[in-house]
């Protein structure tokens, strides 16, 4: 597969893990994940990708209202990039081993259609669809996105015309995004997202990767990352393969050994990676174009 040319960047700006004690960077308010997302635009990303947090707290969130502050006060400044909302919290589970049935503090378990109350009021560019469950890191958490609710989220956001960006953590994820896409409850073109090395789905090995790539239906658009020290190896990575990068404090601190980064950091060291491998970076509207998303309004 030919080196991508045109190389999409993403910044996975804040995520959900409990990561806002391990950095200073981390953004937590709408005003810092806002100021974050102009930072890395700056930089060079052509999208950013948002979770939100408790503002007193920093723990995850799924307020419609603390989206639609960060949506608000990114569209204030003037900033040109694409808006990808995250659709994949609700679907933790946290089990009492012994009592299966029971379910612990750490449960945010809710409905598909109880996933994107954000999405139908922001209808935002882009939105995440995880495609499947998944034994989320050690211990007994749970990330659960069955059949049946995936088929019911990827219809309403094909209603609301936004575009699912399919994230596919195993590769039989990616047979059932594939699945969607049959039923025609998937438009082309197909946005996909690789998430490699997170426990305990996909290793980020380049073998499985490549793999997993030659899985992708016919026309699709993709994209990968890995997380902590592997982020900026899987930029590399991915392009090699043809796809597009994604980089941010979501799935990694660090500029360097003991370096702490902020996102407009991590965006410009992943700009360097693109033009040293003789690629160019994809602007916002580039973007749009590639993904078959609306003109900016």
């Amino acid at each position: 597969m030919p080196v991508n040319q045109d190389v999409i960047i993403t910044c996975a700006l804040t995520g959900a893990g409990d990561t806002v004690g391990r950095s200073p960077h981390v953004p937590v308010t709408p005003e810092q994940i806002a100021a974050s997302a102009v930072e890395a635009a700056g930089a060079g990303a052509a999208v950013v990708h948002i979770h939100v947090r408790e503002p007193e707290t920093g723990a995850p969130s799924r307020d419609p209202r603390l989206y639609r502050e960060v949506v608000e006060r990114i569209r204030e400044t003037g900033t040109d990039v694409v808006i990808n909302l995250t659709a994949g919290m609700g679907g933790d589970l946290v089990i009492d081993p012994e009592a299966p049935l029971r379910q612990l503090p750490g449960t945010d378990l809710v409905s598909g259609l109880d996933r994107l109350p954000h999405v139908e009021d922001l209808l935002p560019d882009i939105c995440t669809l995880d495609c499947g469950s998944l034994n989320f890191g050690d211990g007994s958490n749970l990330y659960v996105s069955t059949p049946d609710m995936l088929r019911t989220g990827a219809k309403r956001i094909q209603e609301l015309g936004v575009r699912p960006e399919l994230e596919i953590f195993d590769t039989g994820q990616l047979w059932f995004a594939k699945q969607l896409l049959a039923e025609g409850l998937l438009d082309d073109p197909t946005v996909f997202q690789l998430c490699m090395g997170i426990p305990w789905g996909a290793p980020a090995d380049p073998g499985v990767l490549q793999s997993m790539v030659n899985m992708l239906p016919q026309g699709a658009q993709w994209a990968s990352f890995a997380l902590g020290r592997m982020q900026m190896p899987w930029v590399a990575q991915s392009i090699l393969l043809g796809g597009h990068v994604r980089v941010g404090l979501e799935d990694n601190l660090y500029l360097g050994k003991g370096v702490k980064a902020t996102n407009g950091q991590l965006v410009e060291r992943a700009v360097q990676i693109t033009e040293s491998l003789g690629s160019r970076v994809a602007t916002p509207d580039e973007a749009r174009r590639k993904l078959g998303l609306r003109p900016r309004a």
